[in-house]
């Protein structure tokens, strides 16, 4: 490592899962100059996934959902402040307060936030709630605590299926309305998708697809919601769960290529700028981040999942203290999992970079399965409904680029070869809910026709 690498100054906007685990790196490999993170909320880093599971379901307090550090990153925390603007030529971060930090080199994880409703005045009523900050889980949790007689849930992505699943289990009554055709369906497909519709209703869920909430009712306190449909749906809460923005806008003016999807980054997480050129100072990691992948013919991908954050955040660190050959590629396959009605769904690969699904183990009547994806003849990913164990020998799958469909080999596979089905995947625009995976290039089974000149 160059001294100028092992010194310098470094700034990490965004202080949650991903800036942290950066930090931590950092300082692991031997970074030892002045070290800064900047978050916008007044906590320190906390876990997010438990938000929409155990604090809503009472069993962990809002405030109990910190995040361990690996070791101390010995940097100085400015937290309660948010990043306004950034200057790249003078090297320096915009602070809302007024002040500015100079660096040399900079990591943006600057995450996302929840998509709001989107009129001002409903949105303020008392008893609508989002759901992506630990004090708004803490809210919501308290409310569903004191017992509403129904809970409007606008959205049917991971996020709102997992605050359904949390209000019936507290024995809360829960409208869920999706405009799409299925709950998950974004993520995953038409197949998972109608395993998830089943599961709902089997679980006492009032799910309402193909129609949008038009307007949420009331005088002050939220009583109700039209929908589409002509429909009106009396509720105490509503829970707005419409995916989740990219917070890029403080980038506005920075030349960066910063936009509604993310900030565009090559495969060693530094940043593009609008001219589709490399920076060298500038990184990106997490759920703001934009890369491409090889094993997805290099389409930008964008995920809010866990785990990339993790592992684009090492990645970045690393990339940031160590000069061009020693540098790595962030090349982890995509995976994520919820936990919702009972079930454990665990994904691995990229569900909607896909043209067929094949149920290869398991079935959609038993509730336990493995649903493979695959595009062109390959596999690109596998789904496992309380199948977990085999997550690891499709991730192999996918990384070889193996032929779909698979081989048979799995040990319960069903006693009659499946047959792969269209994916179904449908355009986001047709979604409540958004995609946990964005892919930013064509959608695979939108075929293109070549006429012959």
């Amino acid at each position: 490592m160059s001294a100028e690498a092992r010194d310098g100054r470094i700034v990490i906007v965004g202080a949650s899962l991903a800036g942290l685990r950066a930090a931590e790196t950092l300082r692991e490999e031997g970074f030892n100059g002045p070290l800064t993170l900047v978050g916008d909320e007044p906590h320190p880093p906390y876990d997010r996934p438990p938000l929409s599971k155990q604090v809503l379901l009472g069993k962990a307090a809002a405030t109990a959902t910190g995040l361990p550090m690996r070791r101390d990153p010995e940097a100085e925390w400015r937290l309660g402040v948010a990043a306004t603007g950034l200057d790249p030529l003078e090297k320096r971060v915009l602070l809302a307060d007024g002040e500015s930090l100079p660096y040399d080199r900079l990591l943006i994880a600057t995450g996302t936030r929840a998509r709001p409703w989107p009129d001002a005045d409903e949105a303020a009523l008392d008893g609508v709630f989002t759901v992506r900050t630990s004090d708004d889980a803490g809210r919501l949790a308290e409310r569903l605590a004191a017992g509403p007689r129904r809970v409007l849930v606008i959205g049917a992505g991971f996020t709102g299926s997992e605050i359904a699943s949390a209000c019936r289990e507290r024995g809360i009554e829960v409208t869920v309305a999706e405009r799409g055709p299925a709950p998950l369906v974004g993520a995953l497909g038409g197949t998972i998708g109608k395993l998830a519709a089943a599961l709902q209703r089997a679980h006492g869920v009032d799910l309402r697809c193909g129609v949008t909430v038009t307007a949420l009712r009331g005088n002050g306190r939220f009583t109700g919601a039209d929908l589409s449909d002509g429909s009106h749906v009396e509720a105490d809460v509503a829970v707005v769960a419409l995916g989740a923005v990219r917070n890029t806008e403080w980038l506005a003016d920075s030349g960066l290529a910063a936009g509604p999807r993310g900030v565009a980054c090559d495969a060693g997480c530094r940043a593009f700028d609008m001219y589709g050129i490399v920076t060298d100072d500038v990184f990106v990691a997490g759920d703001v981040a934009r890369f491409p992948h090889p094993l997805f013919e290099y389409q930008m991908l964008s995920l809010e999942h866990w785990g990339n954050a993790v592992a684009q955040a090492e990645v970045a660190a690393h990339n940031m203290v160590n000069p061009g050959p020693r540098r790595r590629p962030h090349l982890a396959v995509p995976s994520f999992w919820s936990s919702q009605f009972g079930l454990n769904i665990k994904s691995v690969g990229v569900p909607t970079f896909s043209d067929q699904v094949v149920i290869a183990q398991g079935s959609l009547e038993q509730g336990r399965l493995v649903a493979v994806y695959g595009y062109r003849g390959r596999v690109t990913a596998a789904v496992t409904v309380d199948m977990a164990k085999w997550l690891q020998y499709y991730e192999r799958l996918i990384e070889t680029a193996a032929p779909f469909p698979p081989v048979p080999g799995a040990a319960d596979r069903p006693a009659a070869a499946a047959v792969p089905v269209p994916s179904d995947v449908p355009d986001p625009s047709v979604l409540s809910h958004g995609p946990t995976v964005a892919l930013t290039g064509h959608l695979p089974d939108r075929r293109l026709i070549r006429v012959a000149g």
